[in-house]
């Protein structure tokens, strides 16, 4: 007698390719975050284990490896404050006809703010679907990222891009911003996520005309927006005229490094239960707490990285269990890296 074991992730490598491609940048991958990742594998005893087959057990691994390198999301204090700032926002602006205003969310990298904006538009998206579940064809939440050296088309084209329109080498820009702001208006697009929007310079003039750009999406499109990228308050997106009008309209979330403390400890905690190994003892990263906020500096993404990291080795090395040298041996961003020979060693619990 064997036992199933269902897939719970892609089954064939074209479904992984296509999976690999549904980004938040357009409509498919965003509803497919918002619908969320597929279930855990299911933790088995190991009575069960013993009757999986081998091929059984390659399929297990093949789902636990992919359950932890998906990228966890946690309800921190930070994206509690997003998603509450975001939700008044929105509130606020629901019958204004003009000056609408928007939410900034700043940090250092690796802070957690496109996961803290992501979670705001999740919710927006959810809720707006609870409340008109046969409407199929409305577009709650636009997401967007600024490329680097952007230009106003090259903005607008994003926002088209997300929405499936096309857009020709000769199309102008009001025929793009007309078609995106009428798809925006008929499908009641009520959130515009706009990321990575401190490669928008004010003191150029292509900045400058993608700040316009983005000011004029914001006076059409009855709409709350909301900005993400590294370091705003002293960026070059906030100087001048132009800055100051969007300084004057937008509420600022700032975010950086997580303080050692009991919110750090949780973090771990939380991260830890959703570890799929078969020998991991319970609770043994949280004794690592203070070792993982040094080697980590206090950086989610860095600490995520390092735990998912630590988590695939136990299983292709068949330690099954994460370890402080597992964690150590995950080379983690310059960034972490560069700031570890600084520190003194802590002894740790």
């Amino acid at each position: 007698m064997t036992l199933s074991v269902p897939a719970a992730g892609p089954t064939t490598v074209q479904e992984a390719d296509a999976e690999a491609n549904r980004q938040l940048t357009t409509l498919a991958g965003w509803r497919r975050f918002v619908d969320g990742p597929p279930p855990p594998p299911g933790r088995l005893s190991p009575g069960q284990l013993k009757q999986l087959s081998p091929t059984e057990q390659d399929l297990h691994d093949e789902d636990r490896l992919d359950h932890h390198a998906r990228m966890l999301t946690v309800s921190t204090s930070f994206v509690e404050k997003t998603r509450i700032c975001g939700r008044r926002l929105v509130l606020l602006n629901r019958h204004a006809i003009s000056a609408r205003r928007g939410l900034m969310v700043s940090g250092l990298p690796g802070t957690g703010k496109t996961s803290a904006i992501a979670q705001l538009g999740r919710a927006h998206e959810l809720l707006d679907r609870a409340r008109h579940p046969t409407i199929s064809e409305r577009i709650p939440v636009l997401y967007i990222t600024v490329p680097p050296a952007a230009t106003a088309r090259m903005v607008a084209a994003e926002f088209a891009r997300f929405l499936g329109l096309p857009v020709r080498p000769r199309s102008n820009m009001t025929d793009i911003i007309e078609a995106v702001v009428g798809v925006c208006t008929d499908t009641r697009t009520g959130l515009v996520l706009v990321d990575e929007i401190h490669n928008i310079s004010q003191r150029t003039q292509a900045g400058a005309e993608v700040s316009d750009t983005l000011k004029y999406f914001s006076e059409r499109i009855p709409a709350t927006f909301v900005y993400a990228g590294i370091d705003l308050e002293t960026s070059e997106l906030l100087v001048g005229t132009r800055g100051a009008q969007i300084a004057g309209r937008f509420t600022l979330v700032p975010t950086g490094p997580f303080p050692y403390g009991d919110e750090w400890k949780g973090l771990i905690a939380t991260m830890e239960e959703t570890l799929i190994l078969h020998d991991h003892p319970p609770r043994s990263l949280v004794k690592l707490d203070r070792y993982l906020h040094n080697r980590t500096d206090g950086m989610i993404g860095a600490l995520s990285h390092a735990i998912r990291g630590a988590a695939i080795d136990a299983i292709l090395n068949g330690t099954e269990r994460v370890t402080k040298e597992g964690l150590d041996a995950i080379p983690l961003d310059h960034a972490a890296e560069s700031v570890r020979p600084a520190r003194k060693p802590t002894r740790q619990r």
